[in-house]
């Protein structure tokens, strides 16, 4: 078992993943790293820092923005994007790096560049990425999706959305076990918003407990999502509570890893609920 996922198991509480967006365009802070069209480096430190500062347990870095009609992002963008900052992040933080991508040739040049974990929003599924991930030896979240960012939200249709999402899950997992990825180096993650109308991300979240079950570490997502801007009736930016909130409600199902844009609340929030937990 590697050091995070013994990390996973040991702790009270749910590590805190704090997101570095490497992005123009990501729905909730994409551009906010960029000079003009240009990634700045100084930005992005910064950023790690004060994510780190406010209690992060792990960065997630990435640079393809996955957001409901995004554009496909060619692989010599998304690596000239990522392993600079990666490389940066390394020598600069102790900290472990969680490297948010589907493209096998970037999870090949990021385990060899020191990341400690493997985010594929795509769950494996594209040529080439089980091997790559096989490689690799460090722990990998599988997510779910329904189609690719540019249509996802179409018309996302399910005869029963929690039943679905888990069977795809359990294919991946079966999937991997196939190429050699043991099932200690697996996090599964129901994927709240890629494919999924606000009634079936409330039935997944309702559903969390039942995802913990299934005896893998789970992730949640749902930081600054639409679902909260449509209960709440919130821009962006003004989802800071409700997403702090589904922090609570995610920590009390029992999930390992909560994703998030505002570390501080978050933290602050899962402190309070520990600290009411029998003794």
């Amino acid at each position: 078992m590697t050091c995070l996922m013994a990390s996973i198991a040991q702790r009270s509480r749910p590590l805190v993943m704090g997101i570095v967006n490497l992005t123009p365009d990501s729905f909730s802070d994409g551009g906010d790293l960029y000079r003009g069209d240009q990634l700045d480096l100084d930005a992005v430190l910064y950023r790690a820092q004060q994510l780190i500062d406010e209690g992060a347990d792990l960065l997630d870095i990435g640079g393809e923005s996955t957001r409901p009609g995004a554009d496909k992002v060619e692989l010599a963008t998304e690596l000239a994007r990522v392993l600079p900052v990666l490389e940066a992040l390394r020598g600069r933080f102790d900290i472990p790096l969680s490297v948010d991508t589907s493209s096998p040739e970037l999870m090949v040049e990021a385990a060899s560049g020191g990341a400690a974990m493997l985010n594929d929003v795509r769950a494996l599924c594209r040529p080439g990425a089980l091997a790559a991930a096989a490689a690799s030896s460090l722990p990998i979240c599988l997510m779910h999706t329904l189609g690719e960012p540019q249509v996802m939200q179409g018309n996302p249709r399910y005869r029963d959305v929690v039943a679905q999402v888990t069977a795809f899950l359990r294919e991946r997992i079966e999937a991997c076990g196939e190429a050699g990825i043991a099932r200690s180096r697996l996090v599964l993650d129901p994927g709240f918003g890629f494919g999924k109308t606000l009634e079936q991300n409330l039935s997944l979240f309702r559903a969390l407990p039942a995802f913990v079950a299934e005896g893998l570490p789970v992730m949640v997502g749902v930081s600054r999502k639409s679902l909260i801007g449509a209960i709440l009736d919130k821009p962006v930016e003004q989802r800071v509570y409700g997403s702090a909130a589904l922090a609570v409600l995610a920590a009390q199902s029992g999930v390992g890893i909560i994703r998030v844009h505002d570390v501080a609340a978050t933290v602050d929030s899962l402190k309070m609920l520990e600290a009411l937990q029998p003794e």
